[in-house]
């Protein structure tokens, strides 16, 4: 039998996972951020901020922000002075990206279509690797990790930022009916499409559960690893280093 993954609760091939996870986010590239406000009610800017905290970038150092689209993570961390490559499978999603740092002046930024699988990347060559919420829509997560540890220099280190189960009772069952039942509503009202928000809810789902992804990171041969749950593991923050 063919290799089989998941799309949603779907399974799929893999080149049909990528091709169809591509159209997803062709469909929501411009309305993206205008969708993260309603879905969160604002707290992924909070999340964000945090997450950026964590990965402390510096002035001068060379930071790969993968799956980074619309440049929420690169504007925070080049204000701090690091040189960013924004890199997305997705080049409307880049694109969306390209025109917001227009708007803000930023000139700094390279941006390079790339997919996390496959890195044309040198090896050794970045200071820190950041992925926010994007990790659990590439088709095979241990090849992205691998990938991730190749282009990373030696004292490296790998930041995620992405969706997870909530161990909070209570919390976990109104955030299960919300996020099933008026998610995709949310995404037809703004974006005009909600198969692809329950896709992204679905894929939520699928994802593994914090230990489980903190096992997959040790795997690709990272070190010191740490889970930072928020919201009880709504939304965890992934770090490991490469020594």
């Amino acid at each position: 039998m063919s290799e089989q993954v998941s799309f949603g609760y779907e399974q799929v091939s893999p080149e049909e996972k990528t091709e169809r996870v591509g159209a997803v986010f062709s469909s929501v590239a411009k309305k993206y951020d205008v969708m993260n406000d309603a879905m969160s009610a604002g707290m992924h800017r909070l999340w964000k901020d945090k997450f950026v905290r964590r990965v402390k970038p510096q002035p001068g150092e060379q930071i790969l922000d993968m799956a980074g689209g619309t440049g929420d993570i690169a504007f925070r961390m080049a204000a701090k002075g690091a040189q960013i490559t924004v890199s997305d499978i997705n080049q409307d999603m880049l694109d969306v990206g390209i025109e917001r740092a227009m708007e803000r002046g930023l000139d700094s930024l390279v941006w390079s279509r790339q997919n996390a699988e496959e890195l044309s990347f040198p090896s050794r060559f970045f200071d820190a690797y950041t992925i926010a919420f994007g990790i659990r829509n590439v088709t095979r997560i241990d090849q992205a990790l691998a990938e991730a540890y190749r282009v990373l220099k030696h004292g490296g280190r790998f930041y995620c930022l992405e969706f997870s189960t909530t161990e909070w009772p209570g919390f976990k069952e109104v955030y299960d009916f919300y996020s099933h039942q008026l998610v995709p509503r949310i995404g037809q009202a703004i974006a005009g499409d909600a198969e692809s928000y329950r896709y992204l809810i679905e894929s939520i789902r699928r994802f593994p559960t914090m230990p489980e992804f903190e096992t997959m990171i040790r795997q690709a041969g990272f070190v010191n690893t740490r889970v930072e749950p928020i919201l009880g593991g709504l939304v965890a923050i992934h770090s490991g280093w490469k020594i």
